[in-house]
């Protein structure tokens, strides 16, 4: 099942098709565009229901349950395109592994969102990735209320469902929030 998804994957990324993606964790699907593709994880750039770019979230593909085109599509895209919000670029973010895209994503962004949706569901950490070794991502965690917590949590890679950045939420949090304290 897995690789059959990954040849789907890999096919909507290479025919650049707005695409819908519905995981085992949502109840509602997640509109963009497939940007790169891995052996566990994949990237989207996702498309908000406001019909503008918004950051970049990052599945596991065994827990997706269905990948479609988008049917509303020739609208979204004709929407884009007359607001001039142009596809990004697939950042510098691997998807090799869960390390390296955490890794990875804590260089090119300053905050980053992971979902352990197993876990803990109705939770997702934001935060600034300090470390990433046995197993385990350090977080230094920013709160709703753009404050810093004064030491980082750790999460099991293992538990990891989902890892987004760049989306207009977090970008608001460090725009107020700002470096932390510790640098």
């Amino acid at each position: 099942m897995a690789t059959r998804r990954s040849a789907q994957l890999a096919a909507a990324m290479h025919e650049r098709r707005l695409m819908r993606v519905s995981q085992k964790f949502d109840d509602f699907p997640v509109r963009g565009y497939i940007l790169d593709v891995g052996p566990r994880f994949f990237i989207l750039a996702v498309v908000s229901d406001r019909i503008w770019f918004d950051g970049f979230e990052c599945f596991r593909i065994g827990d997706v349950k269905d990948v479609r085109p988008d049917p509303n599509a020739t609208f979204v895209q004709a929407a884009l395109k007359k607001r001039a919000d142009r596809r990004p670029r697939k950042p510098r973010v691997s998807v090799t592994s869960i390390e390296a895209l955490l890794a990875s994503a804590g260089r090119g962004f300053p905050l980053v969102t992971i979902h352990r949706d197993r876990a803990d569901p109705d939770a997702c950490r934001i935060g600034r990735v300090l470390d990433v070794n046995r197993g385990r991502v350090s977080l230094l965690e920013i709160n709703p209320d753009a404050t810093w917590d004064d030491t980082p949590t750790e999460h099991r890679l293992s538990e990891i469902t989902r890892v987004s950045f760049g989306a207009d939420y977090e970008n608001a949090l460090f725009l107020v929030g700002g470096e932390p304290a510790s640098g």
